[in-house]
């Protein structure tokens, strides 16, 4: 892969592997046909992950295991040719050089062949199924020839429908069938939808007239309800669970804008053009801010031009989008002649006046950078995704909050697939609502935050989960110039803490490292560097398990087997004769292949070559797979590497911290991953906030928050909005205010953002998880600055007792480096109790503890004052 998949992304590959493994055995072995589905919501990279597994269907994937499957056959189904052409181009884009262009297949009306050939990705979209294209036509259709003629009419020799029957019946392949957007084409239309889209799907999936039904269907869809009720009527097929990414993985991966900013008129009047007018001044805005962001990066890849995207009703009158056109160019009269374009159904150029909107087709306004303002109508498209689109200024009715959430759900993806470090401006997106009053935009928010509208099908879906905000009246706060230098400098050597990985393999991760550490100039032929410390460390383990490495050779080329005589006559079976043989090349290959599963394959494949002795006879690579195969039976060897490799890879990333630190954002993401590649947490840095957004308004009035002084970040008087906060955080946040040697405080980001200081815990399921408490406090004087957490969390929750533990096992490794770190809650309206988490005795309570509230309650906890 060409890219590095989020943890949850590679936890749904592994996951999706297993299934293809299973289903091929089902298939094969049983002859049970299976299906299996993929959820995920908007944005977490369907593509990508759909990637990842079909390069493991052609070609293995040694970090779960998985053996290609040489007669493996993708076709993927969609209800939309455009999508056929623009996830082609993502699969070739995530998969590097793997995955090439002449394995991926577009199937047009010309297509011509007995069967499918395998290693091969084929698209198809529902359309091309139709009865009268000529894909079909010949074919048969409940007894019936589409066409009473003996061969097809354009004298091709197979219809469709004969090539995928001729590629089911064919031992040697395996058929597995995508359906993307699996509702589709399934879900209920119109009368003629149900007739012909909805029964031609089902027909691919059930077969009919003599075609088998697809042995595999794996549906990827946005939730799980959607593939379900797809299925309902699908005939004799083996369903495995379902799997669903939580979304607020999703959320925290930085793929999607943390912030959604909605913005309508306070009062009564028609305000369209003026708050069109403001939404070009929005993106605008964030067109500079972009350009200094790139500046600052030293990077033109760092380059975005925003998009400002026009929600018009269905059937827009001449008079509004004349309105909407002047009010555009107006507002921006820089804006270049051909900065405008609609992705319009009827496809042609619309005449406003003196000007022309041409038509573009919603998969290419991405790339079209020059295009600045979209007139659009409903979704645009199903799958189509602009993360340059930043503001969206809607014409439709405050009764279109669906079809609105709908068109905005394609915009939260973030520009450059992270989030910004520390700027909550960047990480948004905005929506401005002419027509819609308060509490309709409020019902907006709520279907953005995830609850969906009564009714609702999933089309309203805009991802997101724990984490996203939805903004009515933000501030967009700024480092506050009152908090002194040595506080910033206290909260730059701040410890936090990445995210294990299920799957880590430290050899794979150094592999990376060294890849990364050349890339950027820091350590000359550094993968050279780090075979050759990994290729020492296997040297010494050959000599170390010499004899036991003999005795595996013996026993791997020894082949035993037994024969069995049954004599006829005497109607007996004999005793069964051993024998003997000498395993041959193609035996050892596949050991070898288990033994890449366990060294890794990369440095299975250089270390042999290291050792292979060249002769004549071309022996000498045999015998240097043998060890290798021989050298990864051995118990605790794959410990001692995995030991090794990891103690190499922590000792360049300490040692090149500093170094680290001073590159972009985009390259020192590629370390942050790095650092994630483990199967324990790793320190990583906090980057100071640069731009800092809160809600000011407390209730539907717009009455004003409570502020507090010294926070590090301030609007312009120096305040910080604290409407975020419950009754008992706000009297600890007091409490801590007003110690006589208090400096400044930091509202701890309640997501996993670049600057909040997060923590690793495993939730009651084992799973890695992080929180990040709500306070760090800065205390004592300029020569020594004292950092505390404190972090009032409610004993009730039932993830209270994990996050205590993660927090003890934070303080046990990091302790030192702060003065307190503290865990609070309320036992009732006057009563607040304090969990010293520095005490060993606390911590070891929490270890044995079986609930949060009888820790506050013992004698482990004190009133806190």
């Amino acid at each position: 892969m060409k890219y590095t998949l989020k943890e949850y992304q590679a936890d749904a590959v592994g996951q999706m592997l297993t299934y293809f493994a299973d289903a091929r055995d089902d298939y094969h072995g049983k002859g049970r046909n299976v299906s299996f589905s993929l959820a995920a919501t908007t944005g977490a990279g369907k593509t990508v992950m759909a990637s990842a597994v079909i390069e493991g269907l052609f070609f293995g994937d040694p970090d779960w295991d998985f053996e290609a499957d040489p007669g493996a056959v993708v076709l993927w189904f969609t209800d939309d040719p455009s999508l056929n052409e623009q996830t082609k181009a993502r699969i070739l884009d995530a998969s590097g050089d793997r995955i090439t262009y002449s394995r991926l297949q577009v199937i047009e009306n010309t297509f011509n062949r007995e069967k499918f050939e395998p290693g091969n990705v084929y698209f198809l979209n529902s359309q091309k199924l139709s009865k009268n294209t000529l894909l079909v036509r010949g074919a048969v259709e409940d007894g019936n020839a589409l066409f009473e003629r003996n061969v097809t009419p354009d004298l091709r020799q197979h219809t469709i429908w004969d090539t995928i029957r001729n590629t089911i019946e064919d031992d040697r392949l395996t058929l597995y069938l995508i359906l993307d957007e699996a509702h589709k084409g399934m879900r209920r239309r119109t009368a003629a939808d149900r007739a012909e889209q909805q029964t031609l799907v089902k027909r691919l999936i059930n077969g009919a007239n003599g075609v088998p039904p697809i042995p595999v269907v794996w549906g990827i869809s946005a939730t799980i309800e959607r593939f379900t009720a797809a299925m309902k009527d699908v005939e004799g097929r083996y369903p495995y669970p379902h799997y669903e990414i939580d979304p607020a993985l999703i959320q925290e991966s930085g793929l999607l804008k943390d912030d959604i900013r909605l913005d309508f008129p306070a009062e009564k009047g028609t305000f369209d053009t003026v708050l069109l007018r403001r939404g070009v001044r929005k993106v605008k805005a964030a067109g500079r801010l972009w350009e200094r962001y790139a500046e600052a990066q030293d990077s033109s890849g760092d380059t975005v031009n925003p998009l400002l995207v026009v929600q018009v009703p269905n059937t827009p009158s001449k008079e509004l989008l004349q309105d909407a056109v002047d009010a555009v160019r107006e507002e921006w009269p820089e804006l270049r002649g051909d900065g405008i374009a609609h992705v319009f159904g009827d496809h042609v150029s619309i005449h406003i006046g003196d000007y022309e909107i041409p038509y573009i087709s919603p998969q290419k306004v991405q790339e079209a950078s020059h295009i600045r303002v979209l007139f659009a109508k409903d979704a645009v498209s199903t799958g189509w995704d602009c993360p340059r689109a930043e503001v969206l200024v809607s014409y439709r009715p405050a009764t279109d909050k669906t079809h609105i959430t709908q068109l905005l759900g394609r915009m939260v993806r973030t520009p450059l697939a992270r989030r910004i470090a520390g700027d909550d401006v960047l990480n948004s997106v905005d929506c401005v609502l002419p027509y819609f009053n308060r509490a309709t935009a409020m019902e907006v928010a709520e279907i953005l935050l995830g609850k969906k509208p009564q009714g609702d099908d999933g089309k309203g879906d805009t991802g997101g989960g724990a984490g996203r905000r939805v903004l009515i009246h933000p501030v967009d706060m700024h480092a506050n110039e009152a908090i002194p230098t040595c506080v910033w400098e206290a909260f730059d050597a701040l410890p936090s803490q990445s995210l294990p990985k299920k799957a880590a393999k430290p050899t794979k991760r150094l592999s990376t490292l060294a890849q990364a550490l050349s890339h950027d100039g820091f350590l000359r032929d550094a993968r050279k560097a780090a075979y050759t410390e990994m290729f020492a460390v296997l040297d010494g383990l050959m000599s170390r398990h010499r004899d036991a490495i003999e005795n595996a050779t013996r026993g791997i080329l020894n082949v035993e087997g037994e024969t069995i005589v049954a004599t006829v006559a005497g109607k007996k079976v004999a005793d069964p004769e051993k024998f003997h043989e000498i395993a041959d090349e193609r035996s050892i290959e596949a050991d070898f292949k288990n033994a890449q599963r366990i060294l890794s394959a990369d440095l299975a494949r250089k270390y042999a070559d290291h050792i292979a002795v060249t002769d004549e006879d071309d022996d000498g690579l045999f015998d240097a797979h043998l060890a290798v195969v021989a050298l990864a039976e051995i118990d605790g060897v794959q410990a001692d590497l995995n030991r090794e490799a990891t103690a190499l890879t922590n000792k360049w990333l300490a040692r090149y911290r500093v170094d680290i630190k001073g590159l972009t954002d985009e390259r020192r993401a590629v370390y942050d991953d790095i650092r994630g590649m483990s199967a324990e947490p790793q320190r990583i840095d906090i980057r100071r906030p640069k731009v800092r957004t809160e809600e000011t308004a407390a209730d539907e009035k717009g009455t004003k928050v409570e502020t507090r002084p010294q926070h590090l970040m301030s609007d312009e008087s120096g305040q910080f909005p604290i409407g975020s906060l419950n009754k008992w955080e706000t009297n600890v946040l007091d409490t801590e205010c007003s110690r006589t040697d208090f400096l400044a405080w930091y509202r701890n980001p309640g997501r996993a953002s670049d600057d909040s200081l997060a923590i690793a815990y495993k939730d009651g399921k084992g799973n890695w998880r992080r929180m990040c408490p709500d306070f760090v406090f800065f205390h004592g004087s300029e020569d020594n600055v004292k950092v505390s957490i404190v972090d009032p969390h409610g004993f009730h929750l039932s993830d209270a007792l994990p996050k205590l533990r993660g927090l003890a096992n934070f303080t046990a490794e990091y302790g030192e480096e702060f003065h307190r770190v503290e865990a609070v809650a309320q036992m009732n309206e006057k009563s607040l109790r304090v969990l010293d988490l520095k005490s060993e005795d606390v911590r070891q309570a929490i270890e044995q503890a079986h609930d949060a509230e009888s820790l506050y309650l013992s004698s482990a906890a004190t009133d806190y004052y």
